[in-house]
């Protein structure tokens, strides 16, 4: 299952906090549809073959163009494409730009647009966040990452992104309980316990305390 975590927090660009100018409701295309609907993925392997290749999510080259027209091409497709969403907004903080060149519309358009048309995606939600707080939006993206948690509770990746949210606010009792939720679910990485530890306020849920109290 592809991993989610917060994008690293950058220097702000000029306009990263603008509202769309041009940003028109996605309109379902064939192919095209929702990323999480299994009949309209069918017709997902025709967009990634051509524009959304390995080198593209990773930002080292495009296929048909530039980066930005591949990953706006897939999204103009499909809105809630994960990986696409995840990587459309990497390009614009690696850049610093709003809209990324060969982009259609803004990085924030692309997200306002997923999640219009498919607002039960919470991991669309969680990545639009990991965007916002990326681009110092925090107070928006703690709205985002909240609602992704509301829909998907049992989600390891969104409550870990909230608490990786909460260590960057000095908010540290919320960040360990969302780090305990993290883990409890079988979330994998480390990150959020070693900055809960460096800031000195780690501790160990109380299964995990008891267990090792055992153990020993």
């Amino acid at each position: 299952m592809k991993i989610f975590v917060l994008i690293a927090a950058c220097a702000c660009f000029a306009g990263a906090s603008a509202a769309p100018s041009n940003c028109p409701p996605y309109v379902k295309s064939d192919p095209g549809g929702d990323y999480t609907n299994s009949d309209d993925r069918a017709g997902l392997v025709v967009v990634e073959q051509y524009h959304f290749s390995r080198d593209v999510e990773a930002l080292r080259k495009g296929m048909t163009g530039s980066l930005g027209s591949d990953i706006s091409y897939t999204l103009e497709h499909f809105p809630n494409h994960h990986r696409a969403l995840a990587a459309m907004a990497r390009l614009g903080v690696r850049d610093k730009r709003v809209q990324p060149v060969g982009a259609r519309y803004t990085v924030g358009c692309y997200f306002e647009r997923a999640i219009a048309f498919a607002p039960h995606d919470a991991t669309a939600r969680m990545v639009y966040g990991n965007y916002l707080l990326a681009t110092s939006q925090d107070a928006a993206a703690l709205e985002q990452l909240q609602e992704a948690a509301r829909m998907a509770p049992e989600h390891a990746t969104i409550q870990y992104n909230l608490g990786l949210m909460h260590v960057k606010r000095k908010e540290y009792a919320q960040a360990r309980d969302y780090a305990a939720r993290a883990y409890a679910l079988g979330f994998p990485l480390q990150g959020l316990k070693n900055q809960l530890k460096k800031a000195g306020q780690w501790q160990e849920p109380p299964a995990r305390a008891a267990d090792a109290a055992t153990a020993e």
